[in-house]
């Protein structure tokens, strides 16, 4: 695999965190739908990742980094990050399981289910600004102030190999894949799943150019609101993913969600809905007729069904 220096995973990384975390998670299966095959002209495989453990794929990475973490260091006196939901859910469960202690920072406007989900793992809140800025601030104090290791949602080599795992999955479920549409933030899922996909088929497509600071994005998929991708997930997206970018609206997304739960009976979020909705765009239908086997990743399914965004 002909990779710049800057990349410090292999397949052999992914393939390792597989073994690691597999005892814990869920092997989660795909879905068709003829329907939507029929309107796109393509073959669309869904991989399931709302059905993941704490609901979203943040699950793989977050229980990577803690077990690899342990295994290092088995006094370490606890773990915390900053999350605007699904990655805190991810780490309070992953400390759950391994023993270790874990404090999530949380945005004071983040989702009330969210919130309380990670209180349910057993991890301790500390609100924030929703700001970039302050969410890594207050992270730092806090992992100053206990001496809790910082585990990042998405900037970190164990969290992309974890992540990647999704990849390992899926080409062994869908071995024909043209090409993987990954709902894009901080990067984390997208590298991983682009060392692996690449590695495993090399002819496989993968559909930060943004200045400093970092800033949120105005959008209901809280998910993928971050604009920027991080130090060590840009350098692997950049050298591995292809350079088409699927951007999508608002309404696009409610759109495609909408059609996942009515016409596929599967509960996904905002930030799923826009792998889906790029999957049904003009753009794709414009692409190369020859991409005929299309998989989408439905990242997650931590939706407030008290307030659905077409209600």
């Amino acid at each position: 695999m002909n990779m710049n220096n800057c990349i410090k995973i292999a397949l052999s990384d992914i393939r390792k965190a597989h073994e690691k975390i597999t005892p814990h998670i869920h092997f989660t299966p795909y879905f068709r739908s003829s329907t939507l095959d029929l309107r796109v002209g393509r073959n669309v495989f869904f991989k399931a990742e709302n059905l993941q453990k704490t609901g979203s794929f943040k699950a793989r990475g977050a229980l990577n980094a803690v077990l690899s973490l342990k295994a290092s260091n088995p006094d370490v006196h606890g773990v915390v990050t900053h999350s605007s939901g699904n990655h805190g859910q991810a780490l309070a469960w992953a400390a759950k399981t391994a023993g270790v202690k874990c404090s999530v920072v949380v945005p004071n406007n983040s989702p009330k289910i969210k919130s309380d989900a990670i209180l349910g793992y057993g991890a301790e809140l500390v609100f924030c600004e929703p700001t970039p800025a302050d969410r890594q601030a207050t992270c730092d104090r806090v992992s100053k102030e206990r001496n809790f290791t910082i585990v990042p949602p998405y900037d970190h080599y164990d969290v992309i190999a974890g992540q990647g795992t999704i990849a390992v999955e899926f080409l062994k479920q869908v071995p024909d894949l043209d090409a993987i549409l990954v709902p894009v933030s901080g990067g984390g899922m997208t590298s991983g799943i682009a060392i692996a996909a690449k590695a495993i088929k090399p002819d496989i497509k993968g559909e930060r150019l943004w200045p400093n600071p970092p800033r949120f994005l105005n959008t209901i998929a809280d998910g993928i609101r971050l604009q920027q991708l991080g130090d060590l997930t840009w350098p692997i997206i950049l050298e591995l993913v292809e350079k088409d970018v699927f951007s999508v609206k608002d309404d696009d997304i409610v759109k495609a969600m909408r059609f996942v739960f009515e016409r596929m009976k599967l509960v996904i979020e905002p930030a799923s809905g826009a792998g889906v909705a790029a999957v049904m765009s003009e753009r794709l239908a414009s692409m190369d007729p020859g991409l005929r086997n299309i998989g989408v990743i439905l990242c997650g399914g931590n939706v407030d069904i008290d307030h659905l965004p077409w209600c």
